[in-house]
């Protein structure tokens, strides 16, 4: 239980809604958060886990609520990250698109042998 608080709490410090708000906002209901993130998404979750991490082998928190605070320090690290790249690209990092949006928007390649035309793709 305390895990998957700590789990909200870092998600919410860099994204901005806890998890279940996170699947919602994509549209899950039972697929997985992680194989619907971009992968700037995944990258910005990856980071503010692992700073997490670090952050509490450094300073070895005694109890949960040092573990809480802990949570939104990694997470914070994430969201400066997160803050820069929305700032230099002008986009929205974390969106609705989950992985079924994100497969219809791939171009589809033709094989030479699928291709009427005879072009090459």
């Amino acid at each position: 239980m305390q895990f998957a608080v700590l789990t909200d709490i870092v998600t919410k410090t860099w994204a901005g809604k806890t998890t279940k708000e996170y699947k919602t906002f994509k549209g899950l209901r039972k697929e997985n958060l992680r194989d619907n993130m971009s992968n700037t998404e995944l990258i910005l979750n990856m980071l503010a886990e692992a700073s997490t991490k670090d952050i509490s082998q450094a300073v070895n928190p005694e109890g949960f609520e040092q573990s809480k605070k802990v949570a939104r320090q990694g997470g914070n690290v994430a969201k400066v990250a997160l803050d820069e790249l929305e700032a230099q690209t002008g986009k929205k990092v974390v969106t609705a698109r989950n992985a079924k949006a994100m497969l219809d928007d791939r171009p589809i390649k033709m094989l030479e042998s699928d291709d009427p035309g005879g072009n090459n793709h």
